[in-house]
């Protein structure tokens, strides 16, 4: 048996970006329609960390496998990362293992293609300037992703020390210069929320990260990094004052997501408002975007629904290009 390894240079050089996004929409429709047996996570907590197990199937997309995903507090004073993550897919028809892969960068880029997805289904067709907030680990694809789906003339990149926010965009210009944006360091988001046709917001902030009162009519905006109760990145005002919200799974935020959790517990919103399962926009069960002045909001916190489908697709690409590397065992 033959098993093909990915290091986490050879996921992203395996698949584009727009072949993501639409692997990501397959997914958001499976969901919906559900033809996605997804488990609940495992949390196994050992003597110095913990270790969750995150397993998926989609027969209709022949995507088998399981996310590990370790958190060893300790590990950096070892020269090792605090968390790590493996991806191990599996043949549907065989159930052999067929895969592994750097499971960090693939998360990386399922949760990029999930805001460029949901962008691509709520946006405004010309939305020009775009507001990301945050510079961490996932940031990178995040922008990627909505230049991707729409024709940004200016991307504001927000973090609260400027120089991490200028240190970001020095990375982001050479790698993402074939869209063609105007990249733009800021530290003070005022102006910046009140001009963003597209807003992103993708960090770990326990409070929110900007004024939802100075959100524009007609913006979209992508609730991508707080994934815990405790975590709360979007303001309260803006689920209010959205149109419309859509989240990747209602399970999953409604027990998860502090930023859609406390408005409904603070009776500001009805759970209902965010019971909206983005895969039924997909399937056109729920309408999206319907007029240029709403207001629209997405909120994910994951699931391995995303992780098999998307890998399975990384997994064919690299097979075609010849990219990685088989082990016989």
């Amino acid at each position: 048996m033959e098993i093909l390894i990915l290091k986490a240079d050879e996921v992203k050089a395996a698949m584009p970006t727009g072949d993501g996004i639409a692997a990501t929409k397959e997914a958001m429709a499976m969901y919906a329609a559900k033809k996605a047996v997804v488990p609940l996570r495992s949390n196994l907590s050992a003597a110095k960390g913990q270790a969750l197990f995150m397993p998926g199937l989609v027969e209709e997309a022949d995507a088998l496998g399981v996310k590990i995903v370790s958190t060893y507090p300790d590990n950096p004073a070892r020269n090792l990362p605090a968390v790590s993550a493996t991806m191990v897919l599996l043949d549907t028809e065989t159930g052999m293992v067929k895969c592994l892969m750097d499971g960090t960068e693939l998360t990386r880029m399922r949760t990029g293609a999930l805001a460029g997805a949901a962008t691509d289904l709520l946006a405004r067709k010309d939305a020009k300037v775009f507001l990301l907030i945050g510079t961490g680990g996932q940031a990178m694809r995040q922008l990627e992703s909505v230049l991707a789906v729409r024709p940004i003339d200016t991307a504001y990149v927000f973090n609260r020390k400027l120089e991490k926010a200028e240190a970001f965009v020095a990375s982001a210009k050479d790698e993402l210069a074939s869209y063609g944006a105007s990249l733009v360091p800021v530290s003070d988001l005022d102006h910046a929320t009140g001009e963003a046709d597209i807003i992103t917001a993708v960090t770990t902030a326990k409070q929110p990260v900007f004024d939802g009162r100075k959100v524009k009519a007609g913006c979209h905006i992508n609730g991508v990094g707080a994934y815990t109760p405790q975590m709360i990145e979007l303001p309260p005002e803006i689920v209010v004052r959205a149109d419309k919200i859509f989240v990747d799974t209602v399970d999953g935020v409604l027990n998860e997501a502090g930023d859609m959790i406390k408005p409904v517990n603070d009776g500001l919103v009805t759970r209902e408002k965010i019971a909206n399962e983005i895969g039924d926009a997909v399937l056109q069960k729920l309408p999206g975007r319907e007029r240029d002045d709403e207001i629209t909001l997405f909120k994910t916190t994951g699931s391995a629904v995303y992780d098999v489908v998307v890998a399975e697709k990384i997994f064919r690409f690299a097979e075609e290009k010849g990219i990685g590397t088989y082990v016989r065992v």
